[in-house]
């Protein structure tokens, strides 16, 4: 009997079952269009976020800051120290993170907003 045994034995470690198969392996994620960087709002530091980010928490101060793309900033050089500042496109004015001089934002140092940046200019009507 014991050679009866292990032939069921062998029989079972031959391989899974019938109709077993293997999981198929899942995709690769979708590979990201890279890193951006971005300076902390409240203690400075560099901070790394993959782009398409909405937020970034610093891991220094856990301040969440909030990604701005390029067409969302503006840029005006502070009213006291001409430190180059940006600000979210709507601010009426901006602190200066340098010398904290508040700096009014106006119709000279604004421009339009993007999407009217990007219209495509119409053909003038000219008379043949």
């Amino acid at each position: 009997m014991q050679q009866s045994q292990q032939v069921e034995k062998e029989e079972d470690d031959e391989g899974p079952p019938p109709g077993w198969q293997p999981l198929p392996t899942p995709p690769p994620p979708p590979r990201s269009s890279g890193s951006a960087q971005m300076v902390c709002g409240s203690c400075r530091r560099l901070l790394s976020y993959p782009r398409g980010a909405k937020d970034v928490i610093c891991s220094c101060c856990q301040t969440v800051n909030i990604v701005l793309e390029a067409d969302q900033v503006g840029q005006v050089k502070c009213g006291s120290c001409a430190v180059l500042l940006m600000y979210p496109y709507g601010a009426p004015q901006v602190r200066c993170s340098s010398c904290r001089f508040v700096t009014e934002i106006g119709a000279h140092n604004s421009r339009p907003p993007w999407s009217l940046q990007q219209r495509k200019p119409t053909p003038s009507k000219a008379g043949c």
